[in-house]
């Protein structure tokens, strides 16, 4: 256990609950600008022997960036977490009730627990840019909500319905452009994009998803990676049973672009395919061997941005995948 002293701020969209330590009463501020800095001033308030040395904060779908950036900017030492996690602490600790005031304690009894490292944050062009990306799937996802409603739409609404797709290709072209300008202008990302972009399968898209959200890639080993992006095979076995192994967390984005690099690499990519052919008639399902031929390729991503040497086919490894 951590001997540190840990604190714990819940945040919702409008508000921020923080506690200093576990225990200890909960104050809560508005989650504004203004909110953020009477939570310094809350903190820098406390006596020096109940200052918390870190202060746990639980990923809230970008609403924690504020009082993240409020409290890294004066000294505080900020560590961003998985929600799950926490939620499964909450369990262990019998908290089984719910509310802003109790989940601010538990990630501060999380903090003191298990005492969680800081990740590297990223600097502010590349969050900008990542929102961007972001900004790209979500646009195309609404395309195909709006063309699967223009499908079955009545004629009255078909109009303004093609009006709407019209408006989000344009948005999505300018967005997709803002995208590849910035990597060209930034040499190590035209540079990577450029290498990834030797393997059959990658084009522009999935490589900006790479270089953006995949930073780690080149520098960690297969199995850490493919545990980072979701595609690694969780054992779920009990005594004598032995359960079916499923991959679970990891980079949603980044594995979903994975998956569609990989359905085209099978059609276009010898090596790709060939692993591909290889599981499916040793009787592996579609699913299954496409997951295993991420892992691969994702493999060999990375001996290429590690030696900086474009795609080979020959270097190509294939990896395992559950029976």
């Amino acid at each position: 256990m951590s001997e540190q002293r840990a604190g714990g701020i819940d945040v919702s969209k409008a508000w921020l609950d923080v506690a200093a330590r576990p225990g200890r009463p909960v104050a809560r501020f508005a989650n504004t600008t203004a909110g953020h800095a009477e939570v310094v001033a809350h903190l820098a308030a406390l006596p020096v022997e109940e200052r918390p040395a870190v202060l746990v904060v639980a990923a809230t779908g970008g609403l924690e960036r504020g009082i993240d950036r409020a409290l890294t900017a004066v000294g505080w030492t900020v560590v961003v977490v998985n929600p799950r996690p926490v939620r499964d602490c909450a369990r262990c600790l019998g908290r089984l009730a719910k509310t802003d005031r109790l989940d601010a304690e538990v990630l501060a009894r999380y903090g003191e627990t298990l005492d969680p490292e800081p990740r590297p944050r990223p600097e502010a062009r590349l969050q900008e840019l990542r929102d961007l990306e972001a900004r790209r799937r979500q646009l195309v996802e609404m395309l195909t909500m709006e063309k699967n409603r223009l499908r079955q739409a009545p004629p009255r609404t078909q109009a303004g319905i093609r009006r709407h797709l019209e408006f989000l290709r344009e948005e999505l072209a300018d967005v997709t452009r803002q995208l590849a300008e910035a990597i060209q202008a930034d040499p190590t990302w035209r540079e990577t994009v450029a290498r990834l972009r030797t393997v059959a399968g990658i084009g522009p898209i999935p490589a900006t998803l790479l270089v953006l959200d995949l930073p780690e890639l080149g520098r960690l080993d297969r199995k850490a990676l493919a545990a980072l992006v979701g595609v690694a095979p969780c054992n779920r076995d009990s005594g004598a049973a032995r359960g079916t192994r499923s991959c679970t967390g990891g980079r949603a984005a980044v594995r979903t672009g994975l998956y569609m690099a990989v359905r085209s690499a099978i059609r276009g990519n010898p090596a790709i395919r060939a692993c591909y052919t290889r599981l499916t008639a040793a009787g592996k399902r579609d699913k299954v061997a496409v997951v295993a031929c991420i892992r691969t390729l994702l493999a060999s991503l990375n001996v290429m941005l590690r030696t900086k040497t474009d795609w080979d086919p020959q270097r190509v490894q294939p990896t395992t995948t559950p029976a």
